[in-house]
């Protein structure tokens, strides 16, 4: 039997807040994809999506009528020096994945961070996260290395991976 999901993907909504920060507080309480293990709360989402609406780099993917993933750029780093360098995210709640809403997000932001004149995409991954270093190696991202034990969560160090796209 094949399954057909039908998904859209959109300029997120300040409406969207509360879809949005119950996928990201889901991936900071059981995943290593965030490393904090400080949910969200309401008053640190709303000035956080804000910025992102007002870059235009927040995007949500709807499948069955539900918010099933969302997906951003932002700047990497705050010097002037890095501003044509931006870094994505990626989020799918746990029962959608594995229906390419993870692409369609990829696709989109990509595509907003070209359109916004940026010359590199980064993906900072925690090297155990195999999935969605198979998904950035899709759409040609590069592998630029790995940092060992740079980060910790749940007791252990976790190891970055740093991959990168360019835009232009």
């Amino acid at each position: 039997m094949n399954l057909i999901y039908e998904t859209t993907v959109r300029a997120a909504a300040a409406g969207d807040m509360e879809a949005i920060r119950a996928i990201r507080n889901r991936a900071i309480e059981q995943t290593t994809a965030l490393w904090t293990e400080i949910p969200q709360s309401e008053a640190e989402a709303a000035p956080w999506l804000a910025a992102h609406l007002e870059r235009g780099s927040v995007f949500v993917a709807e499948a069955d009528g539900q918010v099933a993933g969302f997906a951003t750029f932002g700047p990497w780093r705050p010097l002037d020096g890095y501003r044509h360098t931006v870094e994505n995210s990626v989020y799918v709640r746990p029962d959608r994945h594995g229906r390419g809403i993870g692409s369609a997000l990829l696709t989109t932001v990509i595509d907003a961070a070209r359109a916004a004149g940026h010359h590199v995409m980064i993906a900072a991954i925690e090297a155990g996260n195999t999935s969605s270093i198979r998904l950035h190696e899709r759409f040609g991202y590069e592998h630029a290395g790995t940092i060992r034990e740079v980060g910790t969560k749940f007791g252990r160090w976790l190891d970055l991976t740093i991959m990168r796209l360019p835009l232009a």
